[in-house]
């Protein structure tokens, strides 16, 4: 191998240099060249994770860069997850401090409840819906037992509903845990 360097592009001859030897036993180079090797002498400069947030930030204001970065479904993710998870801390804080935040407590009560009833007429609809289609048809005895199943996990949701209306309590038990799990 040392009686075989390899050509210096520049030079036009073969030659050992320090990065030529460190790329043949895969080891860092000092003047990165090819694009794998530019990524990982990134990767060396950034492993503060202040620097690399600062690099990123910076590269995503590049619009291709964050068109790409954003094809990756394990960077979308967390981008997504940073950024809900940033939102949540912001309206802890807004609950926490701001002088609006019962009246928005309020807002909010009323949009679940409105939620709520949404979730049950929609389902209510839907069934009006679907049911009278299923005249003149008979459904096989499996068809018949997933909708038995799925019906009996629709029960079990409206008796929770119920017993969180009526007494406040919103906690599943664990029959109705393993119920809607399919257990």
């Amino acid at each position: 191998m040392i009686k075989n360097p390899p050509l210096h592009e520049r030079w036009g001859r073969h030659v050992w240099t320090q990065d030529a030897a460190k790329r043949r036993v895969g080891w860092q180079v000092s003047h990165p060249r090819s694009p794998q090797e530019k990524v990982e002498a990134v990767h060396d400069l950034v492993v503060d994770d202040a620097v690399a947030a600062q690099v990123a930030t910076d590269l995503l204001r590049r619009p291709e860069v964050a068109a790409r970065a954003m094809v990756d479904g394990t960077a979308r993710h967390l981008a997504n997850q940073a950024q809900m998870k940033r939102i949540e801390e912001a309206g802890e804080a807004f609950r926490d401090q701001s002088p609006a935040a019962p009246a928005v407590r309020r807002l909010e009560r009323a949009i679940e409840f409105l939620d709520l009833v949404g979730a049950c007429q929609a389902f209510v609809a839907a069934s009006g819906r679907i049911v009278p289609r299923l005249r003149d048809r008979t459904l096989s005895s499996d068809e018949q037992a997933i909708v038995h199943k799925n019906v009996d996990k629709v029960k079990a949701t409206c008796e929770w509903i119920e017993t969180a209306v009526d007494t406040g309590e919103v906690d599943a038990d664990e029959a109705l845990v393993r119920l809607l799990r399919g257990q």
